[in-house]
């Protein structure tokens, strides 16, 4: 059986409503928004990215202790949530997100995603 090399999607390559997807990024900021005890849950938004594009990763829990600022981080089986119009990515528990080896690339700042505004269209079929 050949071993067969894990493919990775690009920031960039994001879209609305993606799941499934496996992506390596860098931490480039991190803000706790909600310090609960462990029982009630831990929530940062963190802005992570690649070498093609910026997002904001919904931590919760967990994955809170991971994202710190220039971490590098394996999203595996991500999805996209849209808050308010917004992409924002998120790992749920059918999900792991794990610590990289540190990334070679720079985050590139000046595509956010983050900050597209998608309008939601409902189309009868």
């Amino acid at each position: 059986m050949a071993d067969q090399k894990k493919q990775y999607a690009k920031v960039s390559q994001l879209r609305p409503f993606d799941t499934g997807v496996t992506l390596i990024v860098k931490v480039v900021s991190a803000k706790v928004v909600a310090q609960r005890s462990r029982a009630h849950g831990r929530f940062s938004e963190c802005l992570v990215g690649d070498e093609t594009g910026m997002i904001i990763f919904a931590a919760r829990n967990d994955q809170v202790d991971l994202a710190n600022d220039d971490n590098t981080l394996i999203l595996s089986n991500a999805k996209i949530d849209m808050f308010k119009g917004s992409m924002r990515l998120a790992v749920d528990r059918s999900g792991r997100v794990e610590a990289g080896e540190p990334a070679s690339f720079k985050v590139e700042e000046s595509n956010n995603l983050s900050l597209i505004e998608f309008d939601r269209y409902d189309v009868a079929v």
